[in-house]
């Protein structure tokens, strides 16, 4: 029995590689630094399969007896998503240094093209609304002076009587 065990080599993984220069003479391990992860572009849409992966997790947790059911469920539940947060990498980070705020393709085609509405949008009513305005403000001013032409100040004449001296009717 000795002798069968001593007879198998062991091999290192394809993952490890070998490193020279040791004092020694013999052979040391260095993992290798590639990066076996599972690579996605999008936060959001991995939770979004983990959700639509939960259902399933809870589907399965329907032959359980009722008395146990909660707790092991929710255990699975945790063990899944940790396991899915573990082997993805969301643009080459780890799940938990990932932002949220990462766009899918879709979206952000979707906001590129409604801000190229929005610039044919203002960029026409700059050139729409200048003459526009212009318009406006030509009809308002000849519309003042039509009303100016014809406002007349109808003034009424006093007949003043002019006291000769003054002196002399203080005296009467």
């Amino acid at each position: 029995m000795e002798g069968a065990l001593a007879s198998v080599a062991l091999s290192a993984p394809r993952d490890v590689e070998r490193v020279a220069g040791t004092d020694d003479g013999a052979p040391v391990l260095a993992t290798s630094r590639k990066d076996f992860r599972v690579r996605c572009t999008s936060k959001r849409a991995v939770t979004e399969m983990l959700e639509l992966c939960g259902r399933f997790v809870q589907k399965l947790g329907d032959a359980l007896p009722e008395e146990i059911r909660e707790p092991v469920l929710r255990d699975a539940q945790w063990t899944f998503e940790s396991a899915v947060q573990e082997n993805v990498s969301i643009n080459g980070q780890a799940w938990q240094e990932a932002s949220d705020n990462y766009f899918m393709d879709s979206d952000i085609k979707v906001l590129e093209d409604q801000f190229d509405e929005i610039i044919v949008d203002i960029a026409t009513k700059r050139k729409q609304y200048p003459r526009k305005i212009l318009e406006c403000v030509i009809k308002i001013i000849k519309a003042k002076q039509e009303i100016l032409k014809q406002y007349h100040p109808v003034v009424h004449s006093l007949d003043l009587k002019h006291d000769p001296d003054p002196v002399l009717a203080c005296i009467n």
